[in-house]
């Protein structure tokens, strides 16, 4: 029988510490060669028990073998070159030291797909994996070689379409695409950043996603949200072309934030990823306040297209309060879930 209100995560997963430096991202590895393959493989087993011990419903890898979300996939990419650096403004919020695009970008060989069939092996769950949106890679490099950050988008969307196929052929039941730059560059994504999200997904037959966040739980981004007013309506910029869109699923925040609940409406009929869980504190929700995001979601999704969620990946916390934000997301889902069984 199908899961009513299915959980699962936006992302990321704090690593163990032998793995990595904790709370941290972008932590250097603590091991290397085969012990650093054996290494982020056991982090990979950790992370999946912990997800299922939680009662997660749709699992993940945690991202566990890469530091971070989108310049680990860049790393594996031709034509980036990440020793000649230049310092970018990302999503109009910070600065940082990023490669350069040198020449053509293309993809060598497959870069997580072993991965993927490692966890497709220890699980027969539904299994998600994250990889980085078009827009926000190019949002992460300087490019001196397309001067086009439209034409470098769709370079990505066609590298990003070769690795889902074969993401998909391995296994995985879910492909979510991590767009926070769609919440920063509206007149860029409803112009060409959702027709690359749609190259991105040409031909797969699973499920697709795309999570649009306020990001990780970082100063920056913190700083960021205390200057955007009483009310985040961001999401209304994009959602209506994003509706219209192929992707079958929506990842948004909702916990904490200063969304109003009720832009839902403009993407009804697609399936919600509802993030009840705030990534930016480490108070750990009550299963009742999960709940009562959950019930204010239901207002305008139907219940059989909402998946409860965390607002974003949970790298930079410590692997205690993750466990218990997870437990909190599984047992308020578990409220809801009785309340429509009556």
């Amino acid at each position: 029988m199908k899961t009513l209100l299915p959980t699962s995560t936006a992302g990321s997963l704090p690593k163990p510490s032998w793995l990595a430096e904790p709370e941290k991202l972008w932590s250097p590895w603590k091991l290397t060669g085969d012990e650093l393959t054996r290494g982020k493989q056991d982090a990979l087993r950790v992370s999946l028990q912990e997800q299922q011990s939680a009662g997660v419903d749709i699992v993940s890898d945690g991202e566990q073998t890469r530091q971070h979300f989108v310049t680990t996939f860049i790393e594996h990419l031709e034509g980036v070159d990440f020793e000649k650096r230049q310092t970018v403004k990302i999503r109009d919020r910070y600065d940082a030291s990023v490669p350069t695009v040198v020449g053509p970008v293309s993809r060598p060989k497959p870069v997580f797909v072993e991965d993927a069939r490692f966890l497709r092996q220890q699980t027969d769950q539904t299994i998600k994996w994250a990889l980085p949106g078009p827009m926000t890679m190019i949002d992460t490099l300087y490019d001196d070689h397309y001067k086009s950050r439209e034409k470098l988008a769709w370079e990505f969307a066609k590298i990003l379409n070769q690795e889902a196929k074969e993401l998909e052929a391995a296994g995985v039941d879910i492909i979510q695409f991590d767009e926070p730059a769609f919440n920063v560059f509206f007149d860029e994504v409803n112009a060409w950043g959702i027709a690359c999200l749609e190259k991105a997904i040409e031909g797969l037959k699973c499920e697709t996603a795309v999570h649009i966040c306020y990001g990780y739980g970082i100063k920056a981004n913190t700083d960021w949200k205390k200057t955007l007013g009483s009310e985040w309506r961001q999401y209304e910029e994009v959602f209506p072309r994003l509706q219209q869109s192929s992707i079958d699923i929506i990842s948004l925040e909702c916990h904490n934030s200063r969304v109003p609940i009720e832009l839902l409406e403009l993407v009804r009929g697609k399936k919600i990823m509802v993030g009840a869980i705030d990534v930016a504190t480490n108070t750990v929700e009550t299963p009742e306040e999960v709940a009562a995001t959950l019930r204010k979601a239901l207002q305008y999704v139907d219940a059989d297209k909402l998946y409860p969620c965390t607002n974003c990946g949970m790298a930079p916390l410590s692997r205690e309060v993750a466990r218990g934000k997870l437990n909190a997301l599984s047992a308020g889902t578990d409220i809801v879930r009785r309340e429509l069984a009556n």
